[in-house]
């Protein structure tokens, strides 16, 4: 929202600066964005008449003029504009004075020659004044701007526009209306509200009206005005206040609506009578109707577009836009005016469905208030006689539905309990007084009914709000809060979350927070899931489900990354997913039908090591991951066996297991998926329970042997079907108590090893905690170890 500080000052006078008034206004909720002077410094610029133009002598596109500035004589001056004529008034720069160049740098006007003849200053543009970017020619002044007067009073160049960064529930401050209310309430200024006397009808000129959709048009106010002129010029004030305010100047009758929906928050819309074929109907669309906006951009409209329509159908989208067939020109002369009031609920989200925005509809879907439909078309019909002429017939209000504010109860108790400081009722009664809430005392509060403008103001808390900004933030002390400090007992069984996230960071990946609603496709391709679960409004048609796991967001990262030449990603999140369960009741943090676990994932693509040089580079792999999820498991010993999953590559894929329960997968991205996402290797995904890595195992004690160890070699000979792990937990769980662990170390398939078959070798390390091991104890160990093998797994001894 922006607009003039003279404007503002028209309505409520503080008597504070700028900077002052910004201040108030950013503390009491409305934050001022910025401060931005209406034009650039000078001085020595005034108003100056055109008494003589001839040609320069010497140039063809040079015009010498004589130029009166209130001085005994007059001033001879080149200019080189193409629109200078005689007896205009304009800006003059004289001899001395000081303009802004490009870049800021202040210059001084000095006295000069141009191809030969003097020049005594120089006529000056809108953007050598620094209120435009126009520089096609000079500015011209109104025709009884005073002569030597100073430029800068006569265009009130010494004012400065507000731009406000107002939150979605102050559609109330959306005109200059609403923010002088909230200045006058913040700062006790006289506030001069505006008061339009009802225009007297000329003619008994109507125009019929229905409202067939009371539900989402309350309120439609108009008015017929005859015999306009169209054509005739905006005011230089009315153009400059529009300017300020970021409007652009397009027409009397366009510049007029404009104007009063900055003044009053009233959008307003003109048709030419006419266009117009039959009367006004205001009804919800039906499916197959179109209508070519004043945007020139054609829409199809259903039963949940609220329309404007005639005999010939839809001619505009209500409270958004009007329709091209029946817009007024500069040649309409007879034009119907229209104020209408339209429900919030009918008009929210569907500029989003057209994909573009208008300042009615950014007005109308926050609550445009419902008792000004007269007052903004009695303003406008005055300054359309004033400007354009006519004969105004009678204004006719149609109300049908409006809303039925209902009192909002606040306690003083709790108000002062939420604010933490005591607030007497007196001062919130003068608080609500101020903002023009009527109240009415209770035994313990008050009683408010919201005024039609304030759409915000539904619940207990609201009002407490208001009186915090009114009374003021910066008077609630900053009170540190005073707790019996206790220390919270912590669990050695549970381990606290951030020490897992520390653990998966030392691993070198990084955190990353994605959304929890995904693309649809992800949910097939990475977790074969065609039913998951719906967003009812998603904020996107691309992420309209709720992820029933990590990976497609990790993939996501990951492209993400390598659009931006990052070759080494490795990355994890800690999220919810969530999938249909019938066993989940609903509750305070659970939604029936619906569960939602807490997952930790992970993705690494790349290099597995960063470019060093003392190793050769080589692709991340299944085992490197492997480690990782090893190392964030410990001391709790994790098993992996192979599994398929959608997202994974069938044979390089597997699911934990701790004590036998999985707790996630593991692998490489499926190649459909690589084709699919573009890139260039496979990563490795994993996604875990995020409850088994809190889990944290309770510490054994367990006697340290002095003795020394025993290290022997057990190379055996198996089936090609039998996997390693197997045997190394056959070994770990029935072999000799001396027996203190056992590592796989090789793989070997070639010579020397029959087909079908596989050598697998371990390194056994036995030591006892009472002596030291003889050769016959080891020998007979080792001799168990192999016996045990080849009963459940026919193993041979390699030899």
């Amino acid at each position: 929202m922006k607009f003039s500080e003279l404007w503002l000052r028209s309505f409520v006078d503080p008597a504070m600066s700028t900077a002052e008034l910004a201040h108030a206004l950013t503390m009491a909720g409305l934050e001022v964005e910025s401060l931005t002077p209406a034009a650039a410094p000078c001085s020595g610029v005034v108003v100056g008449e055109i008494l003589e133009v001839a040609r320069h002598p010497n140039a063809d596109r040079l015009s010498l003029c004589k130029v009166n500035v209130g001085e005994p004589a007059p001033l001879s001056i080149v200019c080189g504009a193409p629109n200078v004529v005689a007896g205009m008034r304009v800006p003059c720069a004289r001899i001395g004075a000081r303009l802004t160049g490009p870049e800021g740098k202040a210059f001084e006007i000095k006295r000069s020659s141009l191809r030969g003849v003097e020049s005594q200053g120089m006529l000056c543009s809108a953007k050598e004044l620094g209120i435009d970017d126009d520089h096609s020619g000079i500015l011209p002044l109104a025709a009884d701007a005073s002569i030597g007067r100073d430029v800068r009073e006569v265009l009130q160049l010494d004012d400065t526009v507000f731009t406000l960064k107002l939150t979605p529930n102050r559609a109330d401050c959306l005109s200059l209306l609403g923010v002088a209310r909230e200045v006058a309430a913040i700062t006790g200024a006289a506030f001069n509200a505006p008061a339009f006397a009802p225009v007297a009808a000329k003619s008994d000129a109507r125009h019929p009206v229905k409202i067939s959709a009371a539900d989402g048009c309350g309120r439609f106010t108009g008015r017929v005005i005859r015999n306009v002129d169209a054509a005739a010029p905006v005011p230089e004030w009315m153009k400059q206040r529009l300017a300020r305010a970021g409007q652009r100047s397009i027409s009397a009758l366009v510049d007029v609506t404009n104007y009063v929906m900055l003044e009053l928050g009233r959008p307003l819309h003109v048709y030419d009578l006419d266009k117009l074929q039959g009367g006004i109907d205001v009804r919800f669309g039906r499916k197959g109707e179109q209508v070519k906006l004043l945007n020139e951009q054609t829409v199809e409209v259903d039963e949940g577009v609220l329309c404007i329509s005639d005999s010939s159908g839809p001619i505009g989208l209500a409270g958004i836009m009007g329709g091209d067939s029946t817009k007024a020109e500069t040649d309409s002369r007879n034009i119907y005016l229209e104020s209408a009031f339209f429900f919030p609920d009918a008009i929210a989200g569907r500029t989003r469905r057209y994909n573009f925005t208008s300042d009615a509809a950014h007005r109308f879907e926050r609550g445009v208030d419902f008792a000004n439909n007269v007052a903004g078309i009695e303003r406008a019909t005055e300054l359309i006689l004033a400007i354009c002429g006519g004969e105004p017939g009678p204004t006719v209000d149609d109300v049908a539905r409006l809303p039925e504010w209902k009192p909002v109860h606040v306690r003083s108790a709790r108000a002062a309990r939420i604010l933490g400081i005591d607030v007497s009722d007196a001062e919130i009664a003068a608080i609500f007084s101020r903002l023009g809430l009527a109240s009415a005392k209770t035994a313990d509060g008050f009683d408010v009914t919201p005024p039609s403008y304030r759409f915000d103001i539904a619940i207990e808390e609201d009002l407490i709000e208001e009186i915090a900004r009114i009374h003021g933030y910066e008077r609630i002390p900053a009170n540190q809060p005073h707790a019996r400090a206790a220390m919270s007992a912590q669990r050695e069984g549970v381990r606290p979350l951030m020490r897992v996230k520390e653990a998966v960071a030392a691993r070198d990946y990084q955190e990353v927070v994605n959304f929890s609603f995904v693309e649809a496709a992800w949910e097939h391709d990475f977790c074969g899931n065609d039913a998951p679960v719906r967003l009812l409004n998603p904020i996107s048609s691309q992420l309209s489900v709720m992820r029933s796991g990590l990976a497609g967001s990790l993939v996501a990262n990951v492209r993400y990354n390598l659009n931006r030449k990052q070759d080494r990603v490795r990355t994890f999140e800690i999220g919810r997913v969530f999938c249909d369960d019938a066993s989940v009741a609903d509750g305070p943090l659970t939604v029936a039908g619906i569960a939602q676990p807490l997952k930790l994932g992970g993705i690494a693509y790349g290099p597995a090591y960063p470019e060093q040089w003392g190793s050769p580079e080589r692709k991340v792999d299944f085992y490197d991951v492997k480690g990782d999820i090893e190392s964030l498991l410990a001391p709790a010993k994790a098993r992996f066996e192979p599994t398929a999953h959608p997202a994974l590559h069938p044979g390089r894929a597997a699911r934990v297991l701790i004590d036998e329960k999985p707790i996630g997968w593991l692998g490489e991205l499926h190649p459909r998926w690589q084709q699919k996402y573009e890139l260039p290797q496979a990563p490795i995904l994993f996604e875990l329970d995020l409850d088994a890595l809190l889990a944290s195992p309770m510490p054994v004690c367990r006697e340290v042997s002095k003795f020394p160890p025993v290290i022997r070699d057990l190379a055996v000979v198996v089936d090609e079907a039998v996997p390693a792990q197997a045997l190394l937990e056959a070994m770990q769980s029935a072999g000799p108590a001396v027996v203190q662990q056992l590592r796989l170390f090789d793989l070997y398939r070639g010579k020397g090893v029959a087909a079908g078959k596989k050598s697998l070798a371990f390194r056994v390390v036995m030591q006892d905690t009472s002596k030291t091991l003889t050769d016959l104890e080891t020998e007979a160990a080792m001799a168990q170890l192999l016996q045990l093998l080849d009963q459940r797994f026919g193993a041979k001894l390699r030899t």
